[in-house]
């Protein structure tokens, strides 16, 4: 007999003892093996049947991995079901903490909310609040989870039906008083022409004699204004699609060149483009091999490439053995390689720069044209087409606030030189506006300042009145430009003052001080007032003075 054996690999003893230990079960010398139940198990059973899989295998002889397991079958209903749409008991009146606050039902919140969404909920208005739902906990079996018309009604497709027949007897009967329109219309004008006819005696007379031949005449003008791909049956007056009319053309006559793609009448298949000369994205008919790498063709093929390169590397992926394992082994190569690539980049700018070459300019700016075609007229109005949006910076714009129509900084006042509104003149900043009124009274109060100013400003002094003589001018010039203030030119220096302010000097620059130090021990009165430098001492500075930042200063030429 072939049983389960325990896991794990047996020794050569213990495996030839399990082979005498089946053969003699088998010839009924030993005792049949037990199943955890007790019940003997028949030795002549294949060992592939009685041996249990790994998954279900408990180390002692057993048959019960052969034997459906045992469930409850009565929550394998298909009929077992919750009730649908069912409503728990009457809408409440008033909205509760925790209910939806679109509707205000307690079975579910605002984001699971299958009503349309209200303009305010019912939160706030306490108003429509909808019932609470059933909720239902339905033990549903296998079968049942799996079957997609669990729970639906029959009697819902009677109402889909009936909406059905409704619209094509509408559609039937609009068909009806569509023809008629029309054969009414071609019968009277061939019975004028008729009426004509007999008239001047012109035909013979049984061409338009008996009402048979008119319904003839009807239903042959009838049966010619027929659309493409209908038939009019004038004894039912019912128009019938006709099956035989097909708009489709065969790919063997798309193009009747012998030498173009073949096509292949046992499969109905043409894999190249028939059509040569016309781009595949406007052609009627691309090929089979179009089709075939639109789509997720190409992510089927690249997966494939990188099963076959994963596994000539040494690792376990197959396309067809595992496609689970290979798909998320690519993604999450894909995945590593996104994040290499960027640990890359971000390594080699922090390493020489030059990321702000990297930022590429908007399109618009790249190109200086776009698809948007607007025209203008002579006066700059947009004429035809879309006029391009004006661009808004950062900042709030037209933004009007305390009652202004007008932003601050649109009104200039040049009497005082100070912005304001432009709506009510007011040049006190965040101010409310005052409109006409405060405009009146800013101009009423500009004329009194300008009527009264002379008196009113009796304190301040007045402004100098400029000289409008020439000598004046000239005499101011000649100050102003002169070159004795400037230092240059000629000047009369006493030498016993030049020799005491040279050896005031020479002391200054032993001692180290700075010209300001030695302006401050010279103030006359204090430190508070100016001191003016004399020419001497001017004079005195300038040749003591030693320029160090010259490079040629300590220049000596040697070759000479």
């Amino acid at each position: 007999m072939a049983s389960a054996t325990a896991t794990g690999k047996l020794s050569r003893e213990e495996f030839r003892r399990q082979k005498d230990l089946d053969a003699a079960r088998k010839a009924g010398t030993a005792p049949a093996a037990l199943d955890e139940e007790g019940k003997a198990i028949n030795p002549h059973i294949p060992q592939y049947i009685a041996q249990a899989p790994w998954y279900l295998d408990t180390g002692a002889p057993s048959l019960s991995h052969q034997r459906i397991p045992e469930y409850d079958r009565s929550a394998d209903k298909l009929d077992n079901w919750y009730d649908r749409g069912a409503k728990a008991g009457p809408a409440a009146k008033k909205y509760r903490k925790g209910a939806c606050e679109n509707c205000g039902a307690m079975t579910h919140k605002k984001q699971d909310c299958l009503e349309r969404p209200r303009k305010k909920g019912a939160k706030y208005t306490n108003k429509d609040i909808a019932p609470d739902e059933v909720i239902q906990d339905v033990a549903s079996g296998y079968d049942a989870k799996r079957d997609r018309w669990n729970g639906y009604d029959p009697a819902e497709h009677k109402q889909v039906y009936e909406e059905y027949a409704a619209l094509e007897a509408a559609r039937q009967k609009l068909r009806e008083e569509e023809i008629d329109k029309q054969t009414t219309t071609d019968l009277a004008a061939v019975r004028k022409v008729a009426k004509a006819v007999k008239e001047k005696g012109e035909g013979r007379d049984d061409d338009f004699g008996s009402s048979d031949e008119d319904d003839e005449d009807q239903d042959k003008y009838a049966e010619s204004a027929d659309a493409v791909g209908q038939k009019l049956d004038t004894k039912t007056r019912i128009t019938v699609r006709n099956l035989r009319i097909r708009e489709d053309t065969a790919k063997y006559l798309i193009n009747l060149d012998p030498s173009s793609a073949y096509y292949d009448p046992k499969t109905r298949s043409m894999r190249d483009n028939p059509l040569k000369n016309v781009p595949p994205e406007e052609a009627m008919f691309a090929g089979d091999n179009f089709l075939r790498f639109s789509g997720d063709a190409p992510e089927v093929q690249k997966l494939q490439l990188f099963a076959w390169n994963a596994a000539a590397r040494g690792n376990d992926v197959h396309m067809n053995a595992n496609p689970t394992q290979g798909e998320l082994l690519h993604h999450q190569y894909l995945k590593k390689k996104e994040e290499l690539k960027d640990t890359t980049k971000v390594s080699i700018l922090a390493k020489y720069g030059g990321e702000e070459y990297l930022e590429k300019a908007p399109k618009e700016l790249l190109q200086g044209q776009t698809e948007e075609y607007v025209e203008y007229s002579r006066t700059g109005q947009v004429v035809k087409g879309k006029e391009r949006a004006k661009t808004r910076s950062k900042y709030p714009e037209d933004v009007y606030v305390n009652n202004h129509t007008a932003v601050w900084g649109s009104w200039y006042d040049p009497t005082s030189g100070t912005w304001g509104y432009a709506c009510c003149h007011s040049s006190v900043h965040m101010s409310y506006c005052t409109g006409e009124a405060g405009i009146q009274a800013a101009q009423a109060s500009s004329a009194k300042n300008l009527l009264e100013g002379p008196s009113s400003s009796s304190s301040m002094p007045p402004p100098p009145v400029p000289s409008d003589s020439a000598e004046d001018r000239k005499k101011k010039a000649e100050e102003l430009f002169s070159k004795k203030r400037l230092g240059e030119g000629e000047l009369s220096l006493d030498k016993d003052r030049l020799t005491q302010a040279l050896s005031d000097e020479r002391k200054r620059k032993a001692r180290g001080d700075d010209d300001d130090d030695r302006l401050g021990k010279k103030k006359k009165g204090g430190l508070g007032q100016s001191y003016e430098v004399s020419e001497e001492e001017l004079e005195a500075y300038r040749m003591n003075r030693r320029i160090s930042e010259d490079p040629m200063a300590n220049y000596v030429d040697k070759e000479l």
